[in-house]
């Protein structure tokens, strides 16, 4: 399964206490040229369900990073190109809403393998 962490930050105590972003957010891969791998940073503001996939410039499908429900907070995923040509790729994010109502994030972002 691919590597996720949660983001922390310290209270005034000094006692970690998860974070949790206002929103959902997509951040650009790091770093962006790769070879052959890279970090997708994500966020989620409410638990979700997530499907974060990873597509060519033609838009065929090359990779599911993640497809499954998680829980709010500041999310990491690895993504090893290494069995894939040089080029520009995309992934796209979609977060649903657990409840069934209106609520579902998409974005997508653009990325540079360099072999």
């Amino acid at each position: 399964p691919p590597e996720q962490k949660s983001g922390y930050q310290s209270n005034m105590e000094g006692i970690q206490t998860e974070s949790v972003p206002d929103r959902y957010i997509l951040s650009q891969n790091h770093p962006n040229p790769f070879n052959p791998t890279t970090d997708i940073h994500y966020g989620l503001s409410k638990d979700a369900h997530v499907v974060l996939k990873v597509y060519d410039v033609l838009g065929r499908e090359v990779s599911t990073l993640v497809s499954e429900t998680q829980i709010a907070g500041y999310k990491t995923v690895s993504f090893d190109a290494s069995l894939l040509p040089s080029g520009v790729y995309f992934y796209r994010l979609s977060a649903g809403s657990l409840s069934g109502q209106a609520g579902k994030f998409s974005a997508i972002k653009k990325m540079l393998l360099v072999q």
